[in-house]
């Protein structure tokens, strides 16, 4: 990260002339970092937002704007004619502020108040309690995190974010641009892609934002990531990064997601926000983190987002049926184009093949063990239709149904073989 230091500006005399000096100091930490562990991006028992609880408000920074000096008329002056929106992802960022907000995770904290004297002395009446006790609901927030509106239609606005984010809540509430708390409902959540939709009344939506396509997306182009990291005081803050890799398999506790890799900084809070492109479109939704390597050393500049095209599957779904009921081959796979030589070497990989997803394991009893496919296939057709990485696997899989039968095409050792694969609940 990049640290800005206060500009020191002091005058010294010098033939009895005032001149002023102007000092600036910059410095830059860069960390190369190996054996990655995926970690949830959020603090908390519920892997949600933000913990709300012990967040800490930090001592105001006395940045360069704060500094002051008289200045003459013979010093150094600031130019009228300088760029206003210098920054090359203004106008994208101008296309999805007043879509992004902060969503709250509410948890119930419910207490009983009595007027019955029979409860002063640690006694009861059944009477007496039933008439004169009641209970009184509360709600504390337990955690933060982000969202963007996607869409406004038949009076609601649609937010996407996280699943993690809003799992566990008794209440959900979003913080818009504009710094109004509305209620929120929850229309359908996804752990496995751990993706939710959240609906508002549309008269609070102002702005919404668009999907753009991921699969277009390249190494090394830039993106900003928008959220509210560290909760809702540091709502609609943005970070600026590259595409590190807009392909990348990750395999978390419960299933394999392949995702886009970025070093914009994703922190605490920023689950479910947007990583928008330079045109101002939606090309991931933030979800995790790596921070630490399995020896404990921490990592800097390693954040992954959703890809669009599987969130924009996914949300469809949610919106439509509340929840995702997905076919499943039951195998672990990773795409040809994540594999070194090295690794194609060591894994046995002889084939030429340049784009294919190898099947690493196939799971007992699953469908794809029950049509026949084996370890070390590389899956390169479903359905005629070439597949190249988990993302786009999915994408045909998911507009079958449990029950439909696919055909599936594997290169095993240089031969084609064909595949009838009748497909099962996940």
């Amino acid at each position: 990260m990049t640290e800005d230091k206060n500009q020191n500006i002091q005058n010294k005399s010098q033939n009895q002339a005032s001149r002023s000096n102007l000092n600036t100091a910059d410095k830059s930490q860069n960390k190369l970092l190996t054996k990655a562990a995926i970690v949830g991006v959020v603090a908390g028992l519920l892997g949600g937002g933000v913990s709300y609880v012990g967040l800490e408000q930090y001592s105001n920074y006395a940045g360069s704007s704060s500094a002051q000096t008289s200045i003459s008329s013979s010093s150094a002056s600031i130019s009228k004619t300088s760029a206003k929106n210098s920054g090359t992802m203004t106008s994208a960022y101008n296309k999805v502020k007043g879509a992004v907000v902060s969503v709250i995770n509410l948890k119930k904290n419910s207490t009983r108040k009595s007027n019955s004297i029979y409860d002063l002395f640690g006694g009861s009446d059944d009477d007496s309690s039933s008439s004169s006790s009641s209970s009184t609901t509360k709600y504390t927030t337990y955690s933060e995190g982000s969202g963007v509106i996607y869409l406004k239609s038949n009076g609601k606005g649609y937010i996407v974010t996280n699943n993690h984010v809003i799992s566990g809540s008794d209440k959900v509430q979003v913080v818009l641009a504009s710094g109004k708390t509305v209620d929120a409902k929850v229309v359908g959540k996804d752990s496995t892609s751990d993706l939710a939709v959240l609906s508002i009344d549309a008269k609070y939506v102002t702005q919404t934002a668009s999907f753009g396509d991921s699969k277009s997306l390249i190494t090394g182009q830039t993106v900003i990531a928008v959220g509210s990291p560290m909760g809702s005081e540091y709502a609609s803050s943005v970070t600026q990064g590259i595409i590190s890799a807009p392909s990348r398999t990750i395999t978390t506790s419960s299933n394999q997601q392949t995702v886009i890799q970025t070093d914009a900084a994703i922190n605490p809070g920023n689950s479910g926000g947007p990583l928008v492109n330079s045109a101002g479109q939606v090309i991931g939704i933030n979800s995790m983190k790596l921070s630490q390597s399995t020896d404990g050393t921490s990592v800097e500049g390693m954040g992954f987002a959703i890809p669009s095209n599987e969130v924009v599957t996914i949300i469809n779904q949610l919106v439509k049926n509340g929840k995702v009921t997905r076919p499943q081959l039951g195998i672990k796979v990773i795409s040809l184009s994540e594999l070194s030589s090295a690794y194609k070497e060591q894994l046995g990989i002889k084939t030429n093949l340049k784009s294919g997803i190898y099947v690493a394991s196939v799971t007992k009893n699953s469908a794809a063990s029950a049509a026949g496919m084996k370890s070390g296939d590389i899956i390169t057709k479903v359905d005629g239709t070439s597949v190249s990485d988990v993302v786009s696997l999915h994408e045909i899989l998911y507009k079958h149904k449990i029950g439909d039968k696919v055909t599936v095409t594997v290169d095993r050792n240089g031969k084609t073989v064909n595949l009838d694969v009748t497909l099962k609940s996940n």
